[in-house]
């Protein structure tokens, strides 16, 4: 029998120092009553982070303290930089009451598994069916160094991670089918959801130490109620919700704590003690809780109010709100690109209409606007980002997303020119790349080209993106603290000049590899009845250089005030 492996004692959580220094592995216990001394959560890969954040810390947190009942006694939590006297108190009393539910191995309840989960055959398989960036069965990362049939050995803490990673990011796949779940047909499960997490783009906020991190992410409000509890206090046979019974059901979550540690999947880690220690080399991962929806209660997402369409959405007599669906990060898509639902705060929030979506950002975000003002002006808040993209049915991971945003407080305010000015920077980034874009449709026609379709190839527009984007986290960075109408005019002009020497490179780049022959150009017909049109590369590069301008508008006026402008 294998040793145990306690998350509340044994080091599992890769913590540097907030001052600077080595990070080191810390115990649950010394990770949370010494949250203030730490820096952000190292992990093995992106999507660990808000997997163990969700599944662990703040669920601990919040069964143990509460939540802040209003934003006031937030700030006071807050202001404080680390736990009071009354709280660690709290906090140790309860990682001693529960110290038992901790066990990864515990014969009878280990954390987040069902205790001698099996199959009819008693079949397991390789510890690797559980870690996303290995190859398993049709899910074959691309240059992956290894491949199924290479042995997977896991320390306790990296079993721990990609345990909870599972529980929120897994494949929709076939699952194993475990006895003595009812629902399994012919020792397999099908119709899957992904992992929670993995049906929404997670936002979370970042401070400058673990205990500002996790404070950032604890929402205001009412207690937990009684049914709300955390999976490890779920764990009873009797109860016809317990995590510890290889039975699954579709329900909607009782409240955050359920949320938090959803169990999406039942899981047995197989661990044998080898020359290396305790090592976990063997799995079985089997169908889990099922949710119909992602519930409004949920802080880490952004929503898209879906349109209306002209009839009443209502989900209840007197409730006629469009329904929310949450946003969902697009693969290579910069998370600046999408500051309009990033800033789009509830009490704010752009209504949707008949025809078109509106945006609703997360509940922690609106929160974190409306402390704004308590706040140090030059807080450096940062915004991260996370998703997963799936692919043959959601079957296998295509690619894992992670974006990371200085976010200036000052932009979560409605009415503030900050925000403003950073809402007009992503649209001209956006209207840029469409410039370069119509300038290659336009030479490709002058050579008796068609148009690179937008939903096919690499577009030119996509590099005006990419040299823009270090300006536009440079410009997000520069923007804190900043208030004065006078400053963020001379950033915005500053972004714009800049800006304007970037796109024209792209541009010049496909004027300079454009043959001699298109400069006599080709006459297209309209159809009939209308005159032909004639593309030639002169009348297309001034036609990019006249687009250039009207977007840049600062950029254009400093240059003709200049006594020696730029040609380009």
């Amino acid at each position: 029998m294998a040793d145990g492996f306690s998350l509340r004692d044994d080091p599992w959580l890769l913590l540097p120092p907030a001052v600077g220094g080595a990070a080191q592995e810390r115990s649950l216990r010394t990770a949370l009553l010494e949250a203030h001394e730490f820096g952000d959560l190292v992990v093995e890969l992106p999507t660990q982070r808000p997997a163990v954040l969700r599944q662990v810390l703040l669920p601990v947190i919040l069964d143990a303290l509460g939540r802040p009942a209003d934003e006031r006694e937030w700030m006071n939590w807050f202001s404080t930089g680390r736990w009071s006297p009354e709280q660690r108190s709290r906090l140790e009393a309860y990682l001693e009451a529960h110290r038992a539910l901790f066990d990864l191995f515990d014969p009878v309840r280990p954390f987040g598994q069902v205790a001698g989960l099996r199959t009819a055959k008693a079949e397991t398989k390789n510890a690797g069916l559980i870690v996303a960036t290995a190859a398993t069965g049709n899910n074959v990362p691309l240059f992956a160094s290894r491949t199924e049939g290479d042995a997977f050995s896991l320390t306790p803490a990296q079993a721990a991670h990609w345990l909870l990673h599972t529980q929120c990011w897994d494949t929709a796949a076939i699952k194993t089918g475990a006895v003595g779940d009812p629902k399994a047909k012919a020792g397999k499960t099908t119709g899957n959801p992904t992992g929670p997490l993995g049906q929404m783009g997670v936002t979370l906020l970042a401070g400058t130490t673990l205990f500002e991190t996790l404070l950032l992410n604890l929402p205001v409000g009412a207690p937990p109620t009684s049914a709300d509890l955390p999976q490890w206090r779920r764990r009873e046979p009797a109860d016809p919700r317990s995590a510890g019974s290889p039975q699954w059901q579709e329900r909607v979550p009782e409240g955050l704590l359920d949320l938090w540690t959803w169990q999406s999947r039942r899981i047995r880690l197989v661990a044998e003690t080898t020359g290396d220690g305790l090592r976990v080399t063997r799995v079985l991962v089997a169908a889990g809780d099922r949710m119909p929806h992602t519930p409004e209660i949920e802080p880490h997402t952004m929503w898209r109010v879906e349109p209306t369409g002209g009839r009443s959405t209502g989900r209840g007599k007197g409730d006629a709100r469009s329904p929310r669906r949450p946003l969902r990060l697009q693969p290579g898509k910069a998370a600046w690109r999408g500051l309009d639902a990033l800033l789009a705060p509830e009490r704010q929030s752009r209504d949707a209409t008949e025809r078109t979506s509106g945006f609703a950002t997360s509940k922690l975000l609106d929160q974190a606007g409306a402390l704004a003002s308590d706040l140090p002006e030059a807080y450096p808040l940062r915004v991260e980002l996370f998703g997963m993209a799936y692919g043959n049915q959601s079957a296998v991971i295509d690619d894992v997303m992670f974006d990371a945003l200085p976010l200036p407080l000052a932009a979560l305010d409605a009415d503030s020119d900050v925000r403003s000015a950073l809402l007009e920077v992503a649209e001209q980034a956006e209207q840029l790349a469409a410039a370069v874009n119509y300038l290659s449709a336009d030479l490709r026609r002058a050579l008796g080209a068609e148009a690179i379709p937008w939903d096919r190839g690499q577009r030119p527009g996509e590099l005006v993106l990419h040299a823009l984007d270090p300006l536009v986290r440079r410009l997000l960075a520069g923007m804190r603290g900043v208030e004065d109408l006078e400053r963020i005019e001379a950033g915005q002009l500053a972004w714009e000049q800049l800006a304007w020497r970037r796109s024209w490179e792209v541009a010049d780049r496909l004027l300079q590899a454009v043959p001699v022959g298109a400069f006599v150009g080709r006459r297209v017909s309209q159809g009939e009845g209308k005159p032909e049109r004639t593309h030639r590369v002169p009348l297309a590069e001034a036609s990019f250089l006249r687009r250039r301008a009207e977007i840049l508008h600062r950029a254009d006026a400093a240059r003709r005030s200049n006594s020696h402008p730029d040609s380009q």
